[in-house]
């Protein structure tokens, strides 16, 4: 059976973690089974090496224990900078005491992103649904720690069926979040998905009925009419409105509901600017994903995805 290993920050709240960091006899039984520990680090030296708040003593991440990549240069120092402020996982490769008799713990993260690795990802297949915490947005997609700081990218027309113009216009930095495995290449790397898990068609159009006047936002303006999201998975066509325009939140009507064109025809009542996101709704709570489809039944064009 796989061993599940999480994202950075979700040890730190728990108990039996705390527990193991209260006393240097319980650091030490630790260090002695190979256990992965998290705590917070509060500060990078000018050697990059990260300083961690054990509580019962100071931990050390010496600069190449700081990550996989960090001693042959593939991965940048500033892996190890934006830790500081924020729990990083390790494990306790030995306690020692300095010339003033206090004493301090020698951490390698590196040695539990491998674990993480070996035991957890390099066994994902497509289909596999896992937790992720998004690490960094650029315009083309999300990075996502997938456990142990072990990175994955999310590419931007795999996070929901409406389009986006840019990745913060659904997640920000931090957001913790379930994904999907797209994809696992020959090098072991890991091309995530998301907008499997938001609901097909249906089950978004089902939340919705013809007559209300229900809040979106503006993701497209056309010559023939506005596309208007109203869930992540969910968009309707407006009818054109002057001063609307990409990025406003909109106060929409909803004409009709047509399953087997998969339309959903919207009048804009009102359209202003906002910084509001559409909240994320995940439909699917399972751990795995065999196949997926978008559209309704009897809707002609079916839009799937084969894991």
């Amino acid at each position: 059976m796989m061993k599940w290993y999480y994202p950075e920050g979700v040890l730190s709240g728990n108990l039996q973690n705390q527990k193991k960091l209260r006393t240097p006899l319980n650091l030490t039984e630790a260090a002695a089974k190979g256990e992965i520990l998290e705590a917070p680090a509060i500060m990078c030296d000018a050697e990059h090496n990260l300083i961690v708040n054990l509580g019962c003593m100071k931990g050390i991440i010496p600069r190449s224990e700081g990550a996989i990549g960090i001693s042959d240069g593939s991965v940048r120092d500033i892996a190890l900078i934006s830790r500081v402020g924020k729990s990083v996982c390790f494990t306790v490769k030995s306690i020692e005491t300095d010339e003033d008799g206090k004493m301090h713990a020698i951490l390698s993260r590196s040695e539990a992103q491998r674990k993480c690795r070996d035991e957890f990802i390099s066994k994902l297949v497509p289909g596999d649904v896992i937790n992720a915490k998004v690490t960094h947005l650029e315009s083309f997609g999300a990075f996502c720690d997938i456990g142990c700081g072990n990175i994955a990218l999310l590419p931007i027309d795999s996070i929901s069926v409406s389009r986006i113009s840019h990745p913060c216009d659904r997640f920000n930095v931090g957001s913790d979040i379930k994904v999907v495995v797209k994809q696992v290449s020959s090098d072991g790397r890991i091309t995530l998905t998301h907008k499997e898990l938001l609901g097909t068609w249906q089950e978004n159009a089902d939340t919705l009925k013809a007559g209300q006047t229900v809040s979106g936002i503006v993701r497209s303006v056309e010559s023939y009419g506005v596309f208007v999201e109203i869930t992540p998975n969910l968009a309707g066509l407006a009818e054109s409105k002057p001063g609307v325009y990409v990025g406003q939140q909109a106060s929409v009507y909803i004409k009709s509901i047509i399953p087997e064109k998969m339309k959903v025809k919207l009048i804009i009542i009102d359209s202003f600017d906002s910084d509001h996101q559409t909240d994320v709704k995940y439909f699917y709570n399972g751990d795995r994903m065999e196949r997926w489809c978008y559209s309704p039944d009897n809707c002609p064009k079916q839009i799937y995805t084969q894991f």
